[in-house]
């Protein structure tokens, strides 16, 4: 089950992010239109009549932004940050300026189109071009990921499963970095693709308004809730340092390929849609849909609130102005240590 689960994904995901751009920005958003394009023409031949290929405009769009976004993560001041000890012993030190990148990366992104340096509307023009690079080269840069992890492994966190197939999936670092400051995983995870989803969620609303003159209160309110949860994101994104996906699963084709082609993807998805399909909401559909988006986004940062303070406390802090109910679990390091663990059960 393990081994399908992985393949199914490693080859299913790539070719439903073509199929998704596809049928959200020229097949209207229908399915049906989608299989019916797939079952005339037969799987292979219909992927190959839709799938895009990668441009030297994409290239360059993907690469700009990914140099900024590395600028910025190595520039920009931030205080030093220590995540959660790692099985093997080490802590690993980051440097929390992620929202100071998140605004700079806003402000030049706006000011680029006010001033008519950059028509963001590009890339909506060329996102499946875009898409189809990713693809591609997400999975070299995984591959990369896969042999430094075997000649040049950043920390003791690191190490093969013996098959080679799972160390290229689930990956052969915990911490991979390149030089002493250049942390990967809060590279792609967070600079690239968050970074990604809230520069897309503009575009689109960019995108709209120079076709249509005017943007749609549904795509106003996608916009919204899509920046407010990305603030808060980067607003809490030591914490997100603290969680499983940084400390627990290393840097492979799951998490890296995952965050620098599935997020911009399918989580701008709304928006893509958005942009040739404007629904007007009226203010009192929008404002109750966008109250509800809110209510919602607090619900998961307060979650993640409680988890950290549960933590920090070593279980001893009040959820909700009592005790929390707590599972007590034993468990041994890769040094032979034992060690105990909590896990909070009770609040949202």
């Amino acid at each position: 089950f393990t081994y399908a689960s992985m393949v199914t994904l490693f080859t299913l995901c790539p070719p439903f992010v073509i199929l998704l751009w596809y049928t959200v920005v020229h097949a209207d958003g229908s399915v049906a239109r989608t299989y019916e394009h797939l079952r005339d023409r037969g799987i292979l031949e219909g992927l190959k009549a839709i799938w895009p290929m990668p441009t030297v405009v994409a290239g360059k769009i993907i690469l700009g932004f990914a140099l900024f976004e590395a600028a910025l993560q190595l520039l920009l001041p931030g205080k030093r940050f220590e995540g959660p000890i790692s099985p093997a012993g080490n802590v690993p030190v980051y440097k929390a300026n992620g929202l100071l990148a998140y605004a700079v990366t806003l402000v030049t992104y706006l000011s680029l189109w006010w001033f008519g340096i950059f028509n963001p509307a590009i890339v909506y023009d060329h996102l499946g071009e875009i898409y189809s690079a990713l693809v591609f080269g997400s999975l070299v840069f995984c591959l990369c990921l896969y042999i430094k992890g075997h000649v040049a492994p950043s920390s003791s966190d690191s190490g093969s499963s013996g098959n080679a197939f799972i160390d290229f999936y689930w990956g052969m670092e915990l911490y991979p970095r390149i030089g002493k400051h250049f942390d990967i995983k809060v590279f792609t995870n967070c600079r690239f693709g968050m970074m990604s989803w809230a520069v897309l969620a503009v575009t689109y609303c960019i995108k709209q308004y120079e076709m249509n003159g005017r943007v749609a209160d549904s795509m106003l309110v996608n916009t919204a809730l899509m920046l407010i949860y990305i603030t808060k994101f980067f607003w809490w994104e030591s914490g997100y340092w603290c969680t499983m996906d940084i400390a627990h699963d290393r840097a492979g084709f799951y998490i890296c390929w995952g965050c620098l082609v599935w997020v911009p993807s399918t989580y701008t998805s709304p928006g893509m849609y958005l942009v040739n399909h404007p629904v007007n909401l009226g203010p009192q559909l929008a404002i109750s849909i966008l109250l509800a988006g809110i209510l919602c986004i607090y619900i998961n940062y307060d979650c993640d609130r409680q988890r950290q303070e549960f933590r920090r406390t070593n279980g001893k802090a009040s959820v909700w102005g009592k005790a929390p109910s707590k599972i007590v679990a034993s468990y041994q390091t890769t040094k032979g240590e034992t060690k105990t663990s909590l896990l909070l059960t009770s609040g949202w």
